[in-house]
Order: structure tokens, then sequence, then C-alpha cells
């Protein structure tokens, strides 16, 4: 119960960019997208090393860890690094760069759903809360994007 209450609260950030945006003074508008892309891909980030640790812990029981869960565990931080590129190169950022965020959050429930029945190294509460956060994160990264 805990873990699912403080992960809805990880959600309020967000949730303060999209009403900043959609409802706030224009000149928050930029801040609030800024914010809102930078909290998205440090989750998503966060969540990599969550797959990375399940990796290391069932590695280090010598269990077998499929080389998937290795490679998936990298690939929300360097997703997030190319969905940073575009404003250091001076392109449209970050509406395009919070979508790219948002559709890849969303997906990742495809990999903690596998880590969990494949796997089977995930607590039995496991879905139970990446669904509402992982949903939660990707819908309020791309209503920011959008507004």
């Amino acid at each position: 119960m805990l873990p699912l209450i403080l992960g809805l609260a990880g959600l309020l950030p967000q949730l303060a960019c999209v009403l900043a945006v959609w409802f706030g003074p224009l000149e928050w508008r930029f801040t609030a997208l800024a914010i809102g892309w930078g909290y998205a891909a440090l989750i998503f980030s966060f969540l990599g090393g969550l797959w990375w640790g399940l990796a290391a812990a069932e590695s280090a029981a010598d269990r077998h860890v499929p080389a998937w869960l290795w490679l998936l565990s990298v690939v929300p931080s360097l997703w997030a690094l190319v969905t940073y590129l575009p404003w250091i190169a001076g392109a449209n950022w970050p509406g395009p760069s919070l979508v790219g965020l948002g559709l890849a959050i969303l997906a990742s429930l495809f990999v903690d759903r596998r880590v969990g029945t494949e796997l089977q190294v995930t607590p039995p509460w496991w879905m139970a809360l990446r669904t509402p956060l992982s949903f939660g994160l990707g819908l309020l990264s791309i209503l920011l994007a959008l507004g």
C-alpha cells in the first residue's frame, strides 16, 4: 500500500506542470514544459535502474538473467538523452520530446509485465503499482506536450 501511495504522489509534479501549462500564465509555459520533460526523463531513467537492479539481484542469486533485460534496462536513460538532443540543437523542444517520452513510458508496461511473468522476480503487487504509474506519467507527459 505504501509503494502505491508514494508512487501516486510521484505523479503530482507532472500534474502540477500540466496545470501550469494549461491554466497558468503564459510566462510559466516554457518553464513548466522543461520541468515536466526533466521529471519524466528522470523517472523513466529510474525505471531502467529498477530493471537493472532486478537483473543484478537475479544474477547475484546465480539465476539466469536473459540478455534482453540487461539491454532494455539501459534504454530509458538513452531514450531520455535522445529526447534532450533537439533542445541543444535548437529544434522545437520540448513538446515533441515529451510525446516521445510519454509513449516510451506507456510502452514500458510491456517490459514490466514480461519481467513479472517470464522472470517472476517481482513482488505480486508489481503490475498493480506499475500500471497506474506508467499510464499516469505517460499520459500526463503527452497532455503536457499538447498544452
